[in-house]
């Protein structure tokens, strides 16, 4: 039975706004064309793009990292600031842009928004792609044996995070446990808000702020020593589940530490503690907000086997609309989690563009065939390690798993891996810091963007970079 077109169908549909796009894709092609390689500042707009980098510090309340203020252009994996540099994006705004700047893809994403009758959707009113992007992701987390049934669309990875913090909290206090408690490795980083910042094993993001949540820290894999690194974590956890019975709600695993230095566990390193948890009815959370995408799977726990045993899981960042995932046991009581903005228009848009390329392209490992992730990320761990080879006085590494790239300069001061970080910032290559006791700079590369002469271009400049740092160390 046919059906008369809804008006929204209708709009989409017109020739006119066909023709349109047709010369909007048509222009942005053309200008990204003129992108091909690192570009040094217009001397002509010095002055202003630094006034307005001073003002625009002064009113923010602080300076930025970095002196970056984008155009708003780029192509794949370079980027134009306002200034007129165009520079390689190693860091992808923390692992957001996986797909590069100006992709065509997201474009008509906006495009197809900008047509839409809202700018942002919420919880009182979603539109139908709301609707159908969360059945994509359920579609995605179940691939291989997770009960992930439920997905909670929100606008940030801290929402993410504290939404299944508040679910796993009340499942435990539902079934008759004072959980007043949270279990998280050492190390680990969950987020800005006052409960994530108590949540964070990072003492100066929390000077000055009362704390909020009661957490206790396992200490992570060592890969340096399996057998002994996990006998000490499965000891403090046993330890503290006996000091507190019945108190925990759920332990937040970074599979892939991120912010604490890029480094990954292995499964039977984390099967060893869930089986554990499970025992004890305790959640077992998957913070997926840097990891995802980034590894042989869509999702860490498929690429370390874990499927069957999430609970929870918070993904953000290179969706562009970040969601927390849970199970049928795990569905909380109306009222728990709800806001306002559940996420722009454009990012639903966009989101389902990413999930279904995840699903149906080539980033990942199909049929037994290595996926593109991992491939881009052998050739990338292969030139470092040449450098490390090469340079060991420069350069150890790479860590890291997959398309989470990370080295350590010199002798892992922060003095060394700032220097680091803005030679390269300044010779056409933006990366990060990440670590604790040693300070890494990381690399989160735009991988469906990046070809292999990338790569090498940016290696080439790496090397440059620690060799002039190492004539300034004294």
């Amino acid at each position: 039975m046919s059906t008369t077109p809804l008006l929204a169908e209708q709009l989409v549909d017109d020739p006119r706004v066909a023709e349109a796009r047709k010369l909007i894709h048509a222009a942005l092609d053309e200008q990204r064309a003129k992108l091909t390689g690192v570009k040094p500042a217009d001397p002509a707009r010095k002055q202003s793009y630094d006034a307005t980098l001073e003002q625009f510090s002064q009113q923010r309340g602080g300076s930025l990292w970095y002196p970056y203020l984008g155009s708003g252009f780029g192509s794949g994996p370079f980027v134009e600031l306002a200034d007129g540099s165009v520079k390689y994006d190693m860091i992808a705004g923390i692992g957001v842009h996986f797909f590069g700047h100006s992709h065509p893809a997201f474009v008509d994403a906006s495009l197809d928004a900008a047509l839409t009758d809202t700018l942002m959707q919420g919880a009182l009113q979603q539109n139908a792609d709301s609707a159908k992007l969360t059945d994509s992701i359920i579609q995605l987390a179940n691939a291989s044996g997770a009960k992930l049934n439920h997905c909670y669309l929100t606008t940030s990875g801290a929402m993410a995070n504290e939404n299944a913090f508040k679910i796993a909290f009340q499942k435990a206090s539902r079934d008759g446990k004072p959980a007043d408690r949270m279990l998280a490795f050492q190390g680990t980083f969950c987020g800005r808000t006052l409960a994530l910042s108590s949540m964070s094993d990072k003492p100066n993001n929390r000077v000055g702020l009362p704390h909020a949540l009661k957490v206790d820290y396992v200490p992570f894999y060592d890969e340096t020593d399996p057998e002994g690194s996990t006998k000490r974590s499965v000891d403090r956890l046993k330890e503290y589940l006996k000091r507190w019975p019945k108190h925990y709600a759920g332990f937040k695993f970074e599979l892939i530490q991120g912010e604490g230095g890029f480094y990954p566990g292995t499964t039977d390193y984390f099967m060893a503690l869930i089986e554990i948890l499970k025992n004890e009815g305790v959640a077992v959370i998957a913070d997926e907000i840097q990891t995802f995408c980034r590894t042989s799977r869509p999702f860490a726990f498929q690429h370390f086997g874990l499927d069957e045993h999430m609970d929870l899981v918070n993904v953000g960042k290179s969706t562009q609309v970040c969601f927390t995932l849970f199970t049928d046991e795990y569905k909380p009581q109306p009222g728990l989690i709800a806001q306002t903005f559940t996420g722009a228009s454009s990012s639903i848009k966009a989101a389902q563009f990413v999930i279904d390329t995840f699903a149906n392209g080539d980033l990942y490992e199909r049929d037994g065939k290595e996926g593109k992730v991992m491939t881009l990320s052998n050739r990338f761990r292969g030139r470092i390690q040449a450098i490390a080879e090469k340079h060991p006085d420069w350069v150890s590494g790479p860590y890291g798993l997959g398309a989470m790239i990370a080295f350590q300069p010199f002798d892992g001061t922060i003095d060394d891996a700032k220097a680091v970080c803005t030679d390269l910032y300044e010779n056409g290559v933006v990366g990060f810091l990440c670590g604790r006791e040693k300070a890494r700079v990381r690399f989160l590369p735009s991988v469906p963007a990046l070809t292999d002469a990338h790569i090498d271009a940016v290696c080439d400049i790496l090397e440059a970079s620690l060799e002039r740092v190492s004539k300034t160390r004294g």
